[in-house]
C-alpha cells in the first residue's frame, strides 16, 4: 500500500481528516504513538519528546547534546514505523525525512488564518464546553504556526510552507473534511504509490542510518563529534573530522549493519591574519 504524511496548520482539520483517512484506508494512525514508541524503545521522557517534536529548540537547547539525541530518537522512531508501511503520520517531520520515497504521499492541509481561529475555538468548545477568547485563540494559532515553521527551519533548513515538500495541498475552507478524505484516498490508491522493494529498501536504509546516529549520539567517546551517517542496503558510510575509528566500532554494533566505510574530512587551516 502506501504511507501518508500529514502536515497541518492549526485549525485546518488535520486530526479529524487524519483519523478518518486512517479508518478509510485501513491504515494505522500515528500521532501520540510516535512519542510513546520513542520513549519506550529508547527510555526517554515522553514530555520532553513532545516538546521537541512540536516546538523549535530554544537557544540553549540548540547547543545541547542531549537535545540532539532526543531529536534523533524521534526521527529514528518515525523511520522505523515507516518501515512497517500502511500508516498515516501526523507528526515528526515526515515530509522531509521521507522525501523521495515513491510510496509516500506528503499532504499539507491549510486554510485562511481567520477560518482556522474559528475552527480552533469550535474544537476547544466541543472538547471542554468552554468558549475560548477570540484574541487568545488567535495568539495561540499564530504562535503554533511560528513554532512549527521555526522547528522545520532549524532541523532541516526548509520552509514548512514550501509546496515542493508536498504532493498534495488542500484548502480545508473550500474542501470539506469528507471530500478531503475521499480525494486523498483516491490518490493514495494510484499505481504509482504502490509500495515497491526499492521503496522499502530506501526507507530501511534511512532508518538504519538514523539508528547508527542514535548509537553515536549516546556513546561517550563519539557523542561530542559531528559525524554524518549514510546507509545503503546495510553498508554504512561515516563522514567526519575526528573519532572515526571509534565510530566504526559503534556503528558495527548496530543490528542490520553489514559493513562500515569512512570518509575523513580535513579541517581547513585558519588563514593568517593580514594587517
Amino acid at each position: 500500500m502506501a504511507i501518508i504524511v500529514v502536515s497541518t496548520q492549526m485549525g485546518a482539520g488535520g486530526p479529524e481528516i487524519g483519523m478518518a483517512l486512517a479508518q478509510k484506508c485501513g491504515y494505522r494512525y500515528v500521532d501520540q504513538e510516535l512519542l510513546q514508541d520513542a520513549g519506550r524503545r529508547y527510555g526517554l521522557a515522553e514530555e520532553r519528546l513532545s516538546h521537541l517534536d512540536e516546538s523549535k529548540p530554544t537557544i540553549f537547547e540548540r547547543f545541547d547534546a542531549e537535545t540532539r539525541h532526543h531529536i534523533t530518537v524521534l526521527q529514528t522512531t518515525l523511520l522505523e514505523l515507516a518501515e512497517l508501511d500502511n500508516a498515516v503520520f501526523m507528526r515528526g517531520g515526515g515530509q522531509w525525512l521521507l522525501r523521495g520515497v515513491p510510496h509516500v504521499l506528503r499532504l499539507r492541509l491549510i486554510a485562511p488564518f481567520e477560518h482556522r481561529v474559528k475552527q480552533w475555538i469550535k474544537r476547544v468548545a466541543a472538547m471542554t464546553g468552554e468558549t475560548a477568547n477570540q484574541r487568545a485563540a488567535a495568539d495561540f494559532v499564530r504562535r503554533d504556526d511560528t513554532e512549527k515553521a521555526g522547528r522545520m527551519r532549524y532541523l532541516y533548513e526548509v520552509d514548512i510552507n514550501d509546496p515542493m515538500l508536498y504532493e498534495l495541498i488542500i484548502n480545508t475552507e473550500r474542501v470539506s473534511h469528507d471530500a478531503a478524505v475521499e480525494m486523498i484516498n483516491t490518490v493514495v490508491r494510484r499505481p504509482e504509490l504502490v509500495t515497491t522493494d526499492a521503496g522499502r529498501r530506501l526507507v530501511a536504509s534511512r532508518a538504519l542510518a538514523s539508528r547508527v546516529q542514535v548509537a553515536l549520539a549516546t556513546n561517550p567517546e563519539t557523542r561530542r563529534y559531528r559525524i554524518t551517517v549514510e546507509a545503503q542496503d546495510g553498508v554504512v558510510t561515516l563522514e567526519g573530522t575526528a573519532a572515526l575509528d571509534r565510530a566504526v566500532e559503534v556503528a558495527r554494533s548496530v543490528p542490520g549493519v553489514k559493513d562500515v566505510r569512512t570518509q575523513q574530512l580535513e579541517i581547513p587551516p585558519i588563514p593568517p591574519f593580514v594587517a
